[in-house]
């Protein structure tokens, strides 16, 4: 009997593992199927704290309803009465002249036509006739494989840029514009680009598409984001699922791969598939051989506060759902949702949950790391007195510090990935790596990374 191995009970494991189970038994093949978690608790990124009022989400708080692998899984786990779409609004972005809608027709602030550009209160009028030149300049050397920073600039001129789209887009991307490339974001753009002749003309050429999205862009679940985990650690009876269990070295052992474990005991499997973050693996593997390409893989941090109020949500602006802060603001935090107003399932009384986040990218950042979670608490009240003028106590708080592992492509990102898969497939051909840090940060995308690497394992395992 064959056994594959899966470090890291994230959803890319999990995933991964519920398709490796489906496609044994369809093809009979009784596999033996170990994932080993180092915590006490499955999830990753995904863990949803409740207390009698709140659901709160201390990592991934929704999943892109329009990825190709979502439904699929919601469907095969039984979960589509529990799925809650988000709701729908303004969004924000805090300057030091207070809050500025985003312009309604516009992708992660870049303008789907003219009046969308015109009616920006965040741009000057010579900011706005610079972008038109978008209309008459060609693409003559950028690719998919080209800074998005450099390529926006190029054609939408710096201030709309940096006043408008940089905020937005590396509020989403956790980098500088000009350190992330267009296939790692928006690789659509440059298409457009050649086809139409302007950004601009190919996003309202293709503003159904993306208007359409608006409603029910993104889901969770009634009882939070842990639904999904749960039902999946539910789902894995062929599995051993090892909880608290912490893999240290990963040998090659006679065509076997042996894991050593930190509490002293071994298991050995014919195919070890590693999702942890890039840094964890790099340790696992150990080979001193893949340390050039670990090393241009990059994560960030990230400190997640909630606050919860006893005032009704509906003290919020009008129809909005949060704000990004641009720089060089007054305000400390990254960004702010207004939970209780997007997900109406996380407040049992309406009442106002608000989340602010606090990124590595932020100059104060390290100041904040050495913080108390009471002493991050009254900046966050501080930021949201700045910038709502709520001057209400909370009567919930929760604050999760992500550190050092939220993963941050570079330009060099793609070609690091591709050495990693060359080396492994000569030095260790039965390890595979997987996950955020390397094929895509979305939920969605982990779902289909560990589908995809399900279903190659099996045709190897197959024909073997």
């Amino acid at each position: 009997m064959k056994k594959v191995a899966i470090i890291g009970g994230g959803i890319t494991g999990l995933s991964a593992m519920h398709y490796l189970q489906k496609l044994s038994q369809q093809k009979n093949l009784g596999l033996e199927l170990v994932l080993i978690e180092k915590n006490q608790e499955l999830g990753g990124k995904i863990r949803t704290v409740k207390n009698e009022e709140f659901i709160m989400e201390t990592g991934a708080d929704s999943i892109v309803a329009r990825h190709a692998s979502v439904w699929p899984l919601v469907e095969e786990l039984g979960l589509e009465e529990h799925v809650v779409y988000n709701g729908t609004g303004i969004s924000y972005l805090y300057t030091d002249s207070g809050l500025h809608p985003i312009p309604k027709d516009t992708v992660f602030g870049i303008p789907m036509d003219e009046n969308a550009l015109f009616s920006s209160t965040l741009i000057s009028e010579q900011g706005k006739q610079e972008a038109l030149k978008d209309f008459e300049t060609k693409n003559e050397h950028f690719t998919r494989d080209s800074s998005i920073g450099e390529f926006l600039e190029s054609f939408l001129g710096k201030e709309l840029v940096e006043k408008q789209i940089a905020p937005v887009l590396s509020g989403v991307y956790s980098g500088k514009l000009h350190d992330l490339t267009l296939a790692s974001t928006l690789p659509y753009l440059v298409d457009y680009k050649n086809d139409y002749g302007s950004i601009i003309k190919g996003l309202e050429a293709n503003k159904a598409k993306f208007q359409g999205a608006a409603n029910k862009k993104f889901l969770s679940f009634d009882e939070g984001m842990a639904v999904l985990i749960d039902r999946l650690e539910e789902t894995l009876a062929d599995a051993d699922i090892m909880k608290a269990a912490e893999v240290t070295t990963i040998e090659e052992n006679g065509g076997a791969m042996t894991l050593r474990l930190a509490e002293g005991s071994s298991l050995d499997a014919e195919y070890v598939v590693i999702t942890t973050p890039h840094d964890l693996a790099q340790q696992v593997l150990g080979l001193d051989e893949l340390e050039p390409e670990f090393k241009q893989l990059h994560n960030s941090s990230l400190i997640s506060i909630y606050l919860g109020f006893d005032i009704p949500d509906a003290e919020l602006p009008a129809d909005g759902t949060g704000f990004i802060v641009a720089e060089n603001t007054d305000l400390r935090c990254n960004a702010c949702t207004w939970t209780s107003r997007k997900w109406s399932h996380t407040s049992k009384e309406a009442h106002l949950l608000v989340r602010l986040f606090y990124k590595s990218s932020n100059t104060g950042f390290e100041e904040l790391k050495e913080m108390t979670q009471q002493q991050l608490a009254e900046i966050a009240l501080e930021d949201l007195r700045k910038s709502l003028q709520l001057e209400a106590e909370p009567k919930s708080v929760e604050v999760t510090a992500w550190n050092g592992n939220m993963p941050n492509y570079n330009m060099n990102h793609k070609s690091a990935v591709e050495g990693l898969e060359r080396k492994l497939a000569e030095h260790l051909p039965n390890v595979r790596l997987a996950g955020a840090s390397y094929y895509g940060v979305g939920i969605g995308a982990c779902i289909q990374n560990g589908k995809d690497l399900a279903e190659k394992l099996i045709v190897e395992l197959d024909s073997e």
